[in-house]
């Protein structure tokens, strides 16, 4: 039995599989804001007093973890079987602890809550998460003393962005000069949790640490230059960096004593959200695309080398399983789809017949931004003549043009998320991209990813457990319309034009 967590913006996930039998035996989840309202979040966090400010408490998550393990006890999950633990956790949070961690963590006590043993640990009561761009001012003077966003991608494998550490940690040390001083340790999320499980400060590992712009894309270190940039003795307060499936202990007597794990569980080093649904979602081979077409749109690839993307929009993480990740994110995605329905004032049967409609040389396509768009980075545009059919199939030509980086577009590709159970969105993306759209059964794809890199980190097969556990939707692959080649080749044109006019103005 093989544990996976992911503690995500608005939950904290388990999952126990069963390596052997390829079969998910507990599954369950702890929601911040039903569970926890005594932290007062909304989906998970609260808003600060700044514009684009977003912040979660630690404790939360801590008092999470007991409260989920005493669940998982309560309802006899398999804890004494558990052979080994990895997590996930949202990417590029920071959480800033002063000297009395490390000591808290060696002291540990099964007899008194967590959070009651970590209350004076933090040199920042807050930890800035993911959503956070209140740090433009900090990004564009890392970005200009590094001599670029280019240059700080071929270092870090992403421009300097407002939502990841860098950013985050030089605007708090600049902020709050004397809280800085009192911080020892600076940790990610995921590395935090994990220290947590193994009772000692544990490293951070390559696929989050390269979502911090500090981490050296190519030599796997520390970046020693963008460090001193950031704030003073910055690399001093980091963790080492390590691969993901290194053991960095066993679970704390804490959680053996308290809940019946399994006291001699291996802990692997936690990773990033995103990282580990590319394992979850089974793309752990170069060569191979997921597109979850959620909230936000994202395309997933496993590669071999960490070659950024030159427009300077997508990322290169670390690949828990060894290599490297590439990820493109479209905010304007599965919402935005919504919004037009909802605007049109249509059912979705309506949408989708309007998405099955057969296209021409002389359809229309639209420019698909409903909000500020990240990929590439664009203003919103109101469109009062735009249908599903123009919207989607601007989505996807917008996604065509911005992922060549990622590689040769692969055989099939395969889909995940709530929309992907539309045939007319499945269509026109095989469409667009002339390659069968097959879709993905996938529950929890970061919990999952989770699991099985415990599994693999304690020797067993990661093509065996991809087998088990990733599988495809038999009967839902959906082939492209050949003759929509040339069509879309077209339509490829007018998106081209018009979103070079709007980028422009």
């Amino acid at each position: 039995m093989y544990l996976g967590l992911d503690c995500s913006t608005q939950s904290l996930t388990a999952v126990i599989i069963n390596a052997e039998t390829g079969a998910i035996a507990y599954q369950t989840s702890i929601n911040f804001e039903a569970d926890l309202p005594q932290y007062q979040t909304r989906h998970g966090f609260v808003r600060g007093t700044e514009p684009d400010e977003f912040f979660s408490n630690p404790l939360m998550w801590i008092e999470a973890l007991d409260l989920l393990f005493e669940r998982m006890q309560q309802e006899g999950a398999p804890l004494s079987s558990v052979k080994a633990i990895s997590g996930a956790a949202q990417q590029h949070g920071t959480v800033y602890l002063n000297h009395n961690f490390k000591r808290a963590l060696a002291q540990l006590s099964p007899n008194i809550p967590l959070t009651e043993q970590f209350t004076d640990v933090f040199s920042r009561p807050v930890a800035p998460i993911w959503l956070d761009a209140s740090t433009h001012i900090a990004c564009g003077e890392i970005a200009h003393a590094i001599g670029g966003h280019r240059k700080a991608a071929f270092r870090t494998g992403s421009s300097v962005t407002p939502r990841f550490s860098a950013a985050q940690i030089r605007k708090h040390a600049q902020q709050f000069p004397e809280r800085w001083a009192e911080t020892e340790t600076v940790h990610l999320v995921s590395s935090f949790m994990a220290s947590i499980l193994a009772g000692k400060s544990v490293a951070i590992d390559y696929g989050d640490g390269a979502g911090m712009n500090l981490m050296h894309i190519k030599d796997r270190c520390w970046d020693q230059k963008m460090a001193d940039i950031t704030a003073d003795h910055t690399i001093e307060r980091l963790p080492a960096l390590a691969p993901t499936t290194d053991i960095c202990g066993t679970i704390s007597p804490y959680f053996s004593e308290k809940y019946g794990i399994n006291p001699a569980a291996k802990c692997a080093h936690w990773t990033g959200d995103n990282p580990a649904s590319l394992v979850g979602m089974g793309v752990v081979h170069a060569g191979n695309w997921v597109i979850s077409l959620g909230t936000s749109y994202t395309l997933f690839a496993a590669v071999d080398s960490p070659f950024p993307d030159p427009q300077g929009y997508g990322h290169i993480f670390g690949n828990p399983i060894g290599g490297y990740m590439s990820l493109s994110c479209f905010k304007n995605g599965a919402l935005s789809c919504v919004t037009l329905k909802n605007k049109l004032d249509i059912s979705w049967a309506e949408f989708e017949k309007d998405l099955l409609t057969p296209r021409s040389e002389q359809s229309d396509v639209t420019l698909p931004f409903y909000e500020t768009e990240i990929t590439p980075l664009a203003s919103s545009v109101d469109q009062p003549t735009t249908t599903p059919s123009s919207h989607v199939d601007g989505q996807f030509l917008n996604m065509r043009l911005h992922c060549q980086w990622h590689g040769e577009t692969p055989e099939t590709i395969v889909v995940t998320g709530g929309i992907s159970v539309s045939t007319g969105i499945c269509q026109a993306l095989a469409n667009v991209f002339q390659r069968p759209v097959q879709r993905l059964q996938t529950s929890s794809s970061a919990s999952l990813g989770a699991a099985i890199i415990a599994a693999y980190a304690d020797a067993q097969n990661i093509d065996s457990l991809i087998d088990h556990f990733c599988h495809p939707i038999e009967g839902t692959t959906i082939e492209p319309d050949p003759a929509m080649e040339k069509i879309y080749q077209v339509l490829g044109n007018k998106f081209n034009d018009k979103l070079y006019k709007h980028l422009m103005e």
